[in-house]
């Protein structure tokens, strides 16, 4: 029995000063959580949320007073270019086409009238002149048979009284005609008038009609068949029919924060995303910055606001999706990813690893004249924690200034001051505020703890 109770105690001695041995070992080791530097593709991006617009709309706005009759289309309907969309009544506007019309087929018939009485006035005119044209001729012949005593003085004064009388004809019917002329060309201008008239009475007429101005889809009705519709400024209730959306050509309409706006230009590739249809994602390009800030509280631009208190601002900027589709609808909310920067195969670091450092003084004199001079202060210097091997093979933490280039969602681009490969300290980030140059370190090989799935 005691030679068991030996062999147990043994045991425990030994087990017991192992434990102390590794405890010895840790000692002063600080566990950290590390990566290696590597090359990749790193892209920044912005961020905007706002909503689906297209890029072409109109108020359909009522052009006559009257109650609407017909509405041959409602919200979500889609239209073609030169499509009746509604109609108010028109009586009195179609009764005035109707006898304008039917003065334009009166005046037609004057015109024929006057036309056929100037063809007659012409006939008349030709059977004169040839009527004088023989009685010239036979007073011509009487003056010569007068002279040789042949002819009569009383027949030789019916020749002259005849030949007179047919020059007088002639300059009648020269008149008529003239008339006739004249009857035809005021019977033409009456004629031109009432279908001047008829335009315009047909105007009116077509006014009755909505029509739309190009393919598009019905986005907004805010009125119903036999309400009254009138006249007006835009927008003013009962002036407008509905709104049109030409969805050929569609946009989001984000607001961007004032911090990101300077990196974003035009032609830059952004990801669409709509919160209605999850999972899929709309290819487009910046086509538009805006230059006023927008007040987030209001929504009201900085020159239009009267008030002169400091508060959080965005931009407008909008993005036209490359290939559009027909389950966008104008006003679904949306989330643009814009793409400000990218660079393939780049150095990049874990952004969390990036911590400021203030560079520590190794002498004496130099902590005496730090302290004794609040001037001789040093800048703090951004860089990370390299893993090195010490001279007995232990791990210590280096710290290395890092110069910095673009940003990714978790990574950025390093320009200077680490190599490819190279291990650095990542977290935790408690232990990174904390840590020192120099200071001994060990991986943290440990699994993290899985989050609860309960509410905390």
């Amino acid at each position: 029995m005691k030679k068991i109770l030996l062999i147990v105690l043994a045991v425990v001695v030994a087990a017991g000063l192992v434990a102390f041995m590794v405890y010895k070992q840790q000692s002063g080791y600080t566990k950290v959580l590390t990566a290696k530097i590597v090359r990749q593709d790193l892209a920044t991006i912005v961020s905007g949320t706002g909503q689906i617009k297209p890029k072409t709309y109109v108020n359909l706005g009522a052009t006559a007073m009257g109650r609407i009759t017909h509405l041959y289309v409602k919200e979500g309907d889609m239209v073609k270019k030169g499509q009746i969309v509604a109609t108010i009544e028109h009586v009195q506007q179609e009764a005035s086409v109707t006898g304008q019309q039917a003065a334009i087929a009166a005046a037609k018939t004057d015109v024929v009238s006057y036309v056929a009485a100037e063809k007659t006035a012409e006939a008349n005119l030709e059977h004169a002149k040839a009527d004088l044209e023989q009685k010239k001729l036979d007073w011509e012949r009487a003056q010569g048979l007068y002279k040789a005593g042949i002819l009569a003085k009383q027949d030789y004064d019916a020749k002259k009284a005849a030949f007179d009388t047919d020059v007088a004809s002639v300059n009648q019917a020269v008149a008529s005609l003239n008339q006739s002329k004249a009857q035809t060309d005021s019977a033409r201008g009456h004629l031109q008038t009432a279908v001047a008239t008829l335009r315009a009475n047909q105007n009116m007429l077509d006014l009755t009609n909505a029509v739309a101005p190009f393919d598009g889809i019905v986005t907004n009705q805010p009125v119903r068949e036999g309400e009254t519709v009138v006249e007006g400024i835009q927008n003013t209730e009962g002036s407008t029919f509905m709104t049109l959306a030409d969805m050929s050509v569609i946009t989001a309409e984000v607001k961007v924060d004032e911090t990101d706006i300077v990196n974003i230009q035009l032609g830059q590739s952004a990801d669409v995303t709509v919160d209605a249809l999850p999972g899929k994602i709309f290819k487009g390009h910046v086509t538009l910055v805006g230059d006023q800030a927008i007040l987030r509280s209001t929504g009201i631009a900085t020159s239009q606001s009267t008030t002169g208190t400091e508060e959080a601002k965005d931009f407008k900027v909008v993005v036209t999706l490359d290939t559009p589709s027909s389950e966008l609808r104008p006003g679904l909310s949306t989330t643009a990813k814009i793409t400000t920067a990218h660079k393939p195969g780049v150095l990049s670091l874990p952004i969390q690893a990036l911590v400021m450092h203030t560079p520590e003084t190794d002498n004496a004199k130099g902590k005496v004249e730090a302290a004794s001079t609040s001037a001789a202060k040093v800048a703090p210097q951004q860089g990370v924690y390299v893993l090195n091997k010490d001279a007995h093979g232990k791990l210590r933490a280096k710290f290395v200034p890092v110069t910095t280039g673009i940003t990714g969602a978790t990574d950025i681009e390093v320009l200077s001051g680490l190599n490819e490969g190279q291990e650095i300290v990542t977290g935790p980030f408690k232990t990174l505020r904390g840590l020192k140059s120099g200071s001994l370190i060990k991986r943290d090989t440990a699994k993290p703890v899985a989050p609860s799935g309960g509410n905390s």
